[in-house]
């Protein structure tokens, strides 16, 4: 990869605040014009920097007011219960984040739910009788303090 220059750095923490500002409102703010705005732009895509370009929903106006972290701990480590459990990942619209943890937890996801009953119903049906699950712990969230979406940059 190669180096990014403070110019870089700067476009990419405004394009991470609002990936449709103008080519135009950047260059006012970088002091570059927007042809290097936007030749820039395209080098950090073409390099990698920039993976996708993104419009974030508002949950509330979209009904999903229950946020949860569920910390999932599987019954074996073995290769088919990973593949199997990432599979459940990849099909439920409701987990819309995924990691996996060092720790007592093996997973951590990231869910939304319309309401406490929807979330419960989530983890009673889809989770608990999933066959590489062994133990879930669900952590609700009352309030969201910062959105980590956006990296240091």
């Amino acid at each position: 990869m190669k180096h990014l220059d403070d110019t870089d750095e700067r476009l990419l923490a405004l394009l991470q605040t609002d990936a449709q500002m103008s080519a135009a409102a950047m260059s006012k703010i970088l002091n570059l014009s927007a042809s290097q705005i936007s030749r820039r732009r395209q080098r950090l895509e073409d390099d990698g920097y920039i993976t996708a370009t993104v419009c974030k929903l508002d949950a509330a106006k979209l009904g999903l007011s229950v946020q949860a972290f569920i910390q999932v701990q599987t019954d074996a480590h073995t290769k088919e219960t990973h593949s199997t459990f990432l599979r459940l990942v990849k099909t439920r619209r409701e987990i819309t984040g995924a990691w996996t943890m060092t720790g007592d937890a093996d997973y951590l996801l990231r869910i939304y739910c319309a309401d406490l009953t929807a979330l419960n119903r989530f983890t009673q049906d889809v989770l608990l009788p999933h066959p590489s699950i062994g133990r879930v712990h669900s952590q609700i969230v009352m309030e969201q303090l910062k959105d980590a979406e956006a990296l240091p940059v």
